[in-house]
């Protein structure tokens, strides 16, 4: 049934289990775990992700993404995150793209969105580990959209300090670093600046963390070619319970009171 078959993809999705373990679950064989959740999860990676106060308004572009933040007058928070993969068989072409300079691993980098609050609005921009966040920003696209969205605002990190050079009106880095020779009243500006540009941006970083919690993301052991369809189908299903999260209903005043009024 196909209920089982999205109950199956799911675990898959949220501990990573085998396809072995899976198949010994529900008794069938390995290879009809492993069709089901082929045909399961390009399903929820084409869901797209959930908005927060908007029931059924669901982004799957950069583009609906800009539109929605340019209409809401949202500020975005960006922040790129890398997962590491398994590393290619020796001689193959392209063999070093996805050696992350940062890591020394091989991995594979994606960008994240968020609101103030930390909700996820986008992840993905699927690129190999060793491509720096602003190439990334200017081969997919995020540039552009910022051109044609200029009261879009966003907090991003050092990754991004090109991308705020092009646009110091609208996307916001970290500040330069003072020289040593500067008087110690600069550097101390210079702290608190970088401090308070951290607090703005520090929710996409949790936001990234909260991916980070599932397994597969954690180390990625499948197939490279199908990682932007896990990454979309697991971050698309987080991004819909922080909605949720974000429309739950706060008690009432009457009902806090009652509470704490004394029998």
């Amino acid at each position: 049934m196909f209920a089982d078959r999205l109950l199956a993809t799911l675990v898959r999705l949220w501990l990573g289990l085998p396809h072995a373990a899976l198949a010994h679950l529900y008794g069938v064989d390995r290879s009809t775990v492993s069709a089901a959740i082929r045909e399961v999860r390009p399903l929820l990676a084409a869901r797209g992700f959930a908005v927060p106060d908007r029931p059924g308004v669901r982004l799957h572009t950069l583009e609906d993404l800009f539109a929605y933040a340019d209409a809401e007058g949202v500020q975005l928070r960006i922040d790129g995150t890398e997962v590491q993969v398994r590393r290619p068989s020796a001689h193959r072409p392209g063999h070093k793209a996805f050696v992350s300079g940062k890591k020394k691993q091989n991995t594979i980098k994606t960008t994240t969105f968020s609101d103030p609050q930390g909700r996820t609005l986008f992840s993905g921009v699927v690129r190999p580990g060793r491509m720096h966040d602003q190439t990334a920003v200017r081969t997919e696209g995020i540039a552009e959209r910022l051109r044609l969205h200029p009261k879009v605002k966003t907090e991003a990190d050092d990754g991004y300090s090109g991308l705020a050079n092009d646009f110091p009106g609208q996307v916001s880095a970290p500040p330069k670093k003072t020289k040593g020779d500067a008087p110690l009243g600069e550097h101390h500006a210079w702290r608190e600046q970088r401090r308070r540009q951290s607090s703005q941006r520090i929710c996409v970083e949790h936001t990234n963390a909260e991916y980070k919690q599932r397994r597969p993301l954690q180390r990625f052991t499948g197939s490279r070619e199908t990682y932007a369809q896990t990454h979309l189908a697991i971050t698309g299903l987080v991004s819909g319970r922080s909605a949720r999260r974000a429309t739950r209903r706060k008690p009432s005043t009457e009902l806090v009171l009652a509470w704490q009024v004394p029998c």
